[in-house]
């Protein structure tokens, strides 16, 4: 019986569907990716993160991966910015979005300290628009492709970006139920650093908003999903997203997050609804021609969906194998959709090294960047790599006896400064391992009690 089972399977999801769902969501994709883009070019992102830095916090296994030399960044960017339009319009669609997805990656792997969850998303998401057909609709290619299924997608392309959406939500949901969120502590540290909200503002400053926000962004996460996919809920549930991803753009500074997650919506809605929407504003709109019958998916293809989808669903789930906190410990933190858990403040980074038995302290800033060393401040391992590299430094210019020491004091959602990592662990002999590194000192500090901290107009707090 097992033959059966993956029969169904694979009819079902094989089935055809309006694609002009996919459509409306490539539409707004490529949208959100070129004005992005083009936000880098205006705010000098560029240069900022990849052109001035004279080195990057590269991932493990990806030290090769290096920015362009001399202006190649920015054509490497202006060539994201004509690959998203291309998206955008429904142009060589597959082609334009596994370039970006690759041009966009190489950018991610640059410098880990730039990590955010919604640039690996948009690492996954184009990669999942180079692989789903979703010019098939709302594209010039449809207008002028002759094929009688051209408007009709297989069931499983629109459930699988379901699919990636729903794993955001559920594991964003799921991160939220641990002590330091259901106190409050990075939602009322969040609310103080919001910007001004005008008649709004009172609110903010009152231990009901932090309830408020706290709790229906846990219930939110957890309950939209399945609120989406069923119809007598459905209408409530869009509303309730709009106003949820609406308000964290204007509250907190999380990017074009939530603009992905306001397109992500519509995928959750009846595939034909942009050809309905479009016929109830009164313009001419064609129905599509009949569909035909339904091939199963190749059981190769479903193999590698599944592959895709199970290891989504266990990165989240590696924090587990780590001791401690992981808002702490950043073990486990990155690529599980930890979003807005903490907010962390760190004094400034002490590094010393010892050369052939003579001690000196390091200037931070000859080596980093601002936003470097602000990130690397509270993240165990960009402050273990750092050391790496002082000390290959040092031993480039003929010192052979090298160690390098690290001393940095953070707080973590209001509590009270304390040491991250041992200041007597030489970090330079420390190998980069996905092993829980004992030098990282355990959290010992409890949350304190529910206070205000004072409002700090036009900044956001915590993790995006």
């Amino acid at each position: 019986m097992p033959g059966t089972w993956r029969a169904r399977l694979a009819t079902r999801l094989a089935a055809p569907v309006d694609g002009a769902s996919i459509g409306a969501f490539r539409i707004a994709f490529g949208a959100i990716l070129l004005f992005e883009v083009l936000d880098y070019f205006r705010r000098g992102w560029i240069a900022r993160y990849w052109i001035d830095p004279g080195w990057h916090f590269a991932y493990w296994g990806f030290e090769w991966v290096r920015p362009w030399p001399g202006s190649g960044m920015l054509w490497h960017f202006a060539a994201l910015a004509a690959l998203a339009a291309c998206i955008a319009l429904g142009l060589a669609t597959r082609a334009a979005a596994a370039l970006f997805c690759a041009g966009f990656t190489y950018v991610f792997l640059i410098d880990q300290a730039r990590y955010m969850n919604h640039l690996y998303l948009v690492c996954l998401l184009s990669g999942l628009v180079a692989i789903v057909p979703s010019g098939r609709a709302l594209s010039p290619g449809a207008l002028w492709r002759r094929d009688e299924r051209s408007p009709w997608v297989p069931a499983g392309a629109l459930h699988l970006l379901r699919a990636q959406f729903a794993i955001v939500y559920v594991f964003g949901g799921l991160a939220k139920l641990n002590p330091d969120w259901i106190s409050g502590a990075p939602m009322r540290m969040a609310l103080a650093g919001a910007p001004p909200l005008g008649p709004l503002e009172p609110l903010l400053a009152t231990e009901w908003a932090v309830r408020f926000f706290g709790f229906g962004g846990l219930a939110f996460d957890l309950l939209i999903v399945p609120a989406l996919l069923w119809k007598p809920t459905r209408p409530w549930a869009v509303a309730a997203s709009v106003t949820f991803h609406l308000s964290n753009a204007r509250m907190f500074r999380i990017g074009i997050f939530p603009w992905l997650m306001l397109a992500a919506t519509t995928l959750f809605l009846e595939p034909d609804w942009p050809r309905r929407a479009i016929a109830r504003l009164g313009l001419p709109v064609r129905p599509p021609r009949a569909s035909g019958a339904a091939e199963p998916a190749p059981d190769w293809l479903l193999a590698v969906l599944a592959l895709t989808l199970a290891v989504q669903v266990l990165l989240p789930l590696r924090h587990f194998l780590y001791p401690g906190d992981p808002s702490w410990t950043e073990e486990g933190h990155r690529f599980a959709w930890r979003m807005k858990l903490h907010v962390k403040q760190a004094t400034r980074p002490r590094f010393e090294i010892v050369a052939d038995g003579r001690r000196f302290d390091v200037d931070v800033d000859a080596h980093l960047g601002r936003w470097q060393s602000l990130r690397m401040a509270t993240r165990p391992h960009l402050i273990h790599q750092f050391c790496r590299h002082l000390a290959e430094a040092v031993r480039a210019r003929g010192a052979t006896q090298v160690q390098c020491f690290a001393d940095v004091r953070v707080a973590l959602n209001g509590r009270r400064l304390r040491p991250l990592v041992d200041p007597r662990v030489d970090l330079a002999a420390e190998p980069r391992s996905w092993l829980p590194a004992a030098w990282i000192l355990p959290l010992d500090e409890p949350l304190p009690p529910p206070w205000r901290p004072p409002r700090r107009p036009g900044r956001g707090g915590g993790e995006g």
